[in-house]
């Protein structure tokens, strides 16, 4: 027994000393620490601070890169010569240290992502008169040994007649030019902006040229598993809004204490894909969505996005309702009265496009024919600006898939649009074609009320200069357009992939569809109740013997029935906070326009149903010594209910449908639902017709609804 006992022990010993073995084997694995080499005088990518630790963008970007995958890195900052050197001897696992990704260098390296987009610029001294290359000749300029910089300068001295000098590192080279030694210094922009801003007396004078990328390298065929991490940790940290923070941390300027850590709400389009629309997820993505979320984080403050259309965004703007717009806008003269713009951060052109059957190739065709454009936008101020000189007539459409069908169904022969706008509404399916080139390119820009949040707006600049310094803004453009600015869409980014036929429509977007639902009928509910409130009281008042009363009464319903329900919500929504200041949330705007008007008409018909009732019976009642008041409530109103039930389930089934116009203010009830899951697939007609039967399946059970109240009462 004794030796069995001894023999368990041993096995259970060796057991666990295998285990340990293993587990410390398998820690270490995924600890594993690599050795990396970078520059040692390269800010801000890589420079010493004062406590003489190692930080900088591409030291951050790799440490972050690490803790993310579950690695170490050993920085080993042995210059730039030497760290590409001793990857390729095997002494170091990769380099990081701003390396331009270049023909020659992939023959020898394998590089992961491009992680940074740079450009090489010459920078003079401060009191220098040279403003360009031309100005080189028979002169001496400096360089450092081994960088992109000094490859394009040598590149170019032949033609400029200028002699080159060359050093191991950027302060040096700086020193070279500050000192007179040389008249100028070739260095990549983020560089030599960094530089500038340390306070190195020097200025840029030219715009980047041989643009290019950085990227993290390894031996050729070596360390796959380490660049493979690499790419992974990169995609995460560009996701998780990390790597925007490290690049701002060092090209930014401070983050304005106006703006850290507020929410500000931002209006937009709709439908205006590549630039806004809501993908698969119904999340609002595209140019103009992924540009102000980076910025918002670059620059430490939140946004809201309020998708409302256009013109609801503008007016929505102008009366305070929100705090910026960012919606493929223009820059023209006539915002610029109104708005404060930003730095624009995109420029298109407009362009005209016709179905695919159709024979018009040029403007001059247009006599006398309808032309289709959208509300507000540039493209459609153009169509204005030439139609008396090609003769043809326009009519507005508010969102850009209804001016689409207005041409694919033959209503109108063409319609102007944008050209990426136009480009992605081509691959998406469109049955359209363009026949002329961009004209009339204007930029884009973010806007704030005139002489408001002008704290956001300078944000926006900075983040906006910082994300194209990062090459983040590059990225942004290339993930719906490509990488031809011109307009050549991104085929995974533009396909809406998926099943396009009803059932596939409605499995893809029930989520949406029935989120637009629940938000019509919570409208609904609520504003049938207080319209009813507000409706009996009115009408009440309508019939009391008081002429002010009944004089009041008839002014409320006068007012609120004969307003038009689109022009009350956008009063009440954007008129009344223009005169007091105060924010309404859309919702209760919602509510309260339909409160008043629906309220008009439950008014109306509480005082029908009253002075439906026989006169005699309020008469006898009196005659009775009941005062009027009590008359009214046990002789009258019991009468007169009876004849106002079916009209109250009929308005609300009124209230129902009217609440789509509310659309108008951005409110995500059922249409405006369908108007997003449109506007990225440019399915109109089968999306109106789920839309359409699922107001009318509602409106049938409130119909049999009402049917049965009248049989009830009747009996």
């Amino acid at each position: 027994m004794t030796q069995k006992i001894v023999k368990a022990i041993g096995w259970v010993t060796i057991l666990l000393a295998t285990f340990f073995c293993i587990a410390q084997t398998t820690v270490s694995a995924q600890a594993k620490t690599y050795q990396i080499g970078t520059d040692v005088t390269y800010p801000p990518f890589e420079f010493a601070n004062k406590q003489n630790k190692y930080v900088g963008i591409d030291i951050d970007i790799m440490n972050a890169i690490a803790k993310e995958e579950g690695f170490k890195v050993n920085i080993k900052p042995v210059g730039f010569n030497a760290a590409v050197q001793s990857v390729q001897s095997g002494q170091l696992d990769g380099v990081i240290a701003g390396m331009t990704i270049t023909p020659d260098r992939k023959a020898k390296f394998d590089f992961g992502t491009p992680y940074f987009r740079t450009g090489v610029v010459m920078a003079v001294g401060k009191n220098s008169n040279i403003k360009g290359f031309n100005q080189l000749r028979g002169k001496r300029v400096a360089l450092k040994t081994g960088t992109a910089a000094a490859d394009y300068a040598n590149s170019i001295k032949k033609k400029y007649g200028f002699k080159t000098v060359t050093f191991d590192d950027s302060n040096n080279m700086y020193e070279d030019v500050t000192t007179g030694n040389s008249v100028a210094c070739f260095e990549d922009k983020p560089v030599m902006q960094y530089g500038i801003k340390q306070g190195l007396k020097l200025k840029i004078v030219t715009a980047p040229a041989n643009t290019g990328w950085y990227g993290f390298a390894v031996k050729k065929g070596q360390n796959k598993e380490l660049r493979e991490k690499f790419n992974t940790g990169l995609k995460k940290i560009q996701t998780n809004g990390t790597y925007d923070k490290i690049v701002g941390k060092y090209l930014g300027t401070k983050t304005n204490p106006k703006v850290k850590g507020k929410t500000f709400t931002i209006g937009t389009d709709v439908t205006f894909p590549p630039f806004e629309f809501a993908n698969k997820h119904n999340k609002y993505v595209g140019i103009d969505m992924d540009l102000i979320r980076a910025i918002a984080n670059e620059q430490g403050f939140k946004v809201k996005i309020k998708p409302v259309g256009f013109n609801a965004a503008v007016q929505s703007l102008e009366s305070g309702q929100i705090d910026g717009v960012i919606s493929g806008m223009s820059i023209t003269n006539a915002r610029k009265a109104q708005f404060d713009f930003s730095k624009p951060y995109f420029t298109s052109g407009v362009v005209m496009a016709i179905s695919k059957n159709s024979k018009i190739t040029k403007l001059s065709q247009l006599k006398g024919k309808r032309v289709a454009i959208k509300t507000g936008t540039s493209a459609a101020d153009y169509a204005n600006s030439i139609k008396k000189k090609y003769g043809f007539h326009t009519v507005t459409f508010d969102d850009s898939n209804n001016m689409y069908q207005d041409v694919t169904t033959g209503n109108s022969v063409a319609c102007f649009e944008d050209h990426p706008v136009m480009k992605y509404a081509i691959k998406q399916g469109t049955k359209l074609k363009i026949v002329t080139k961009p004209a009339e390119s204007a930029p884009y820009g973010f806007a704030v009320k005139k002489g408001h949040n002008q704290a956001l707006l300078a944000a926006f600049n900075t983040g906006l200069a910082d994300l194209k310094a990062s090459g983040t803004y590059d990225n942004i453009k290339a993930t719906y357009l490509g990488t031809d600015d011109k307009g050549s869409v991104n085929k995974t980014a533009a396909n809406d992939s998926g099943d396009r036929s009803f059932i596939g429509l409605i499995k893809q977007n029930q989520g949406a569809l029935l989120s637009g639902l629940k938000e019509t009928m919570w409208l609904t509910i609520v504003s049938i109740f207080f319209a009813t409130v507000f409706g009996i009281i009115v009408g009440l008042l309508g019939v009391v013997p008081s002429k002010f009363g009944n004089g009041v009464s008839s002014v409320l319903i006068y007012i609120f029935r004969g307003m038009p329900l689109l022009v009350l919500a956008l009063f009440i929504y954007t008129g009344i906070p223009s005169l007091t200041g105060q924010k309404i949330p859309a919702f209760i705007a919602g509510v309260v326009t339909l409160t008043f008007n629906e309220g008009a008409y439950i008014a109306a018909f509480v005082k029908g149903g009253i002075n439906a009732v026989d006169p005699g019976q309020m008469e006898a009642a009196r005659s009775l010594g009941l005062p009027f008041g009590k008359s009214m409530r046990r002789v009258i109103l019991p009468q007169g209910i009876r004849i106002m039930v079916p009209s109250f389930i009929n308005q609300f089934i009124i209230t129902l449908k009217d609440t789509s116009i509310l659309s108008i203010i951005g409110l995500m009830e059922l249409t405006q639902t369908g108007k997003i899951i449109i506007a990225r697939n440019l399915e109109g007609f089968k999306v109106w017709t789920i839309v359409a039967i699922m107001y009318l399946v509602i409106i049938t059970l409130l119909t049999w609804l009402s049917n049965w109240v009248q049989r009830r009462i009747k009996v």
